[in-house]
């Protein structure tokens, strides 16, 4: 089957759109060039830089196996004797070009989006390569990972494994440190009437805010969501999409007569709906950092990293408020996992505050919403919002009128008088002598008026 061009670029899932998609032409990419565009792709080894790892050893990869093609992304992967492996390194007790003493000299390739999106519809069309070589879409963020499919057109070894020539596989992994394998916490396997490696196919999968849908050439052939995941639904970060191939040790090693072979893929693309919301949904939602993409992605920067960089900030709540004022994962939460989480009986001040240039507002009016659950022993009287450009809160919040033991959403207007890059936000909770009780704050968005 030959490559098929779509001149309406929807998704296959709702060819007629009825949900309002909008293509992300950061990530998106139909490969129509003669060279793969660089401002959308890192492209692992290149220049002697790789991104958190050289691939799963004993394969490696290299970037002169990553070009465009004929209107296509194409990964291939060959047997390279001469090549230069990295000496002394690998994964998962393996070596890079080596297998338990035997040469095994595997290249191969992997490309990742610079740009990461939260929740919307990915689709790929692609075809295997013929070879027990993975082919794979897959994506990751701040502890999580999405494996849109892991493919393998011909495995070497025999019997009951894990992934076939006509199996499509995803999987879901938590990354939360310590992050103890195995980290796959669901997914789905399903058999298909087709071998991935002999035909192109779409493969789409709808991202939401609690719900996950596996596509296949536009029919749902999974769905799940967050109530029927429970604790282990991890999804709520922006992503980056990765394609790669990999050596599989359990599913057995390539043969050199099966390379080289080449994983191709037509197109990316990312659809997602309009958003009113001005802030960055998961840092205000408090379920982990703000990316500041005009910054270099550190290079050793794996999803469970909760460090402070140039590339990703988290709330700053110091040593003082760190006794009453902490995020909190599967507590309570009005979406996502994560919530702040306020312990009355402290008797100090308790502050957030979130790092600069995280809210960026042009003058003029605006609605402010957050949701606030209070314990219904809780004396705490108010939560005052404010920003670094104003003198004072642009919203105060009394708790005391606010019914006891649920989510309740409160909003505020407020006019922001001027533009000023390098704006934040700041949470405060007043001191409360002789204080008691608990709430939790979550899913902060600022709107236009």
């Amino acid at each position: 089957m030959e490559p098929q061009r779509k001149q309406l670029l929807l998704p296959a899932s709702d060819p007629t759109n009825t949900g309002n998609w909008v293509l992300n032409q950061d990530i998106s990419d139909e490969f129509s060039g003669d060279s793969l565009d660089r401002s959308k792709w890192f492209v692992q080894g290149e220049n002697g830089d790789y991104y958190i790892w050289k691939g799963r050893a004993p394969s490696q990869f290299a970037p002169h196996n990553v070009y465009v093609e004929g209107g296509m992304l194409k990964i291939t992967s060959r047997w390279e004797p001469d090549y230069s492996f990295a000496v002394g390194e690998g994964h998962e007790g393996n070596f890079y070009g080596v297998h338990e003493g035997q040469k095994v000299p595997v290249t191969t390739g992997a490309v990742v989006s610079k740009k990461r999106f939260l929740n919307g519809y990915m689709e790929v069309r692609s075809k295997a390569a013929d070879a027990a070589m993975t082919s794979s879409f897959w994506a990751i963020g701040y502890q999580q990972e999405l494996d849109i499919y892991e493919q393998m057109g011909r495995p070497t070894l025999k019997g009951d494994v894990d992934i076939k020539g006509n199996t499509l596989k995803a999987s879901v992994h938590d990354w939360q440190p310590p992050a103890v394998r195995p980290t796959r916490k669901f997914g789905h396997k399903t058999d298909l009437s087709f071998n991935v490696a002999e035909e192109f196919h779409v493969y789409g999968a709808e991202w939401g805010e609690d719900y996950l849908k596996f596509y296949l050439d536009g029919k749902l052939v999974h769905e799940v969501t967050q109530e029927e995941v429970g604790e282990h639904w991890v999804l709520t970060n922006p992503m980056e999409i990765w394609l790669d191939s990999e050596i599989f040790v359990w599913q057995g090693l390539p043969t050199e007569d099966q390379l080289p072979a080449t994983y191709e893929i037509d197109y990316v693309r990312v659809w997602q709906k309009p958003e009113s919301n001005l802030l960055d949904r998961a840092f205000f939602g408090f379920e982990g950092p703000i990316l500041y993409e005009q910054e270099n992605r550190p290079l050793n920067l794996v999803p469970e990293n909760s460090e402070n960089n140039k590339y990703q900030k988290f709330w700053l709540i110091d040593e003082q408020s760190a006794q009453s004022l902490q995020r909190v994962r599967n507590e309570r939460f009005a979406k996502g996992t994560w919530s702040l989480k306020y312990t009355g009986g402290k008797n100090t001040k308790a502050t957030a505050i979130a790092p600069e240039n995280s809210v960026n507002l042009l003058n003029g009016n605006y609605r402010l919403s957050a949701k606030i659950w209070v314990d219904p022993y809780s004396t705490a009287d108010k939560v005052s919002i404010s920003l670094n450009s104003t003198d004072t809160p642009i919203a105060e919040f009394d708790l005391q009128s606010l019914a006891r033991g649920e989510w309740i959403k409160v909003y505020k207007e407020f006019d922001y008088p001027q533009s000023l890059s390098g704006d934040f936000m700041k949470i405060s909770i007043p001191d409360q002598e002789n204080g008691s009780g608990v709430l939790y704050i979550d899913d902060i968005a600022i709107e236009k008026e």
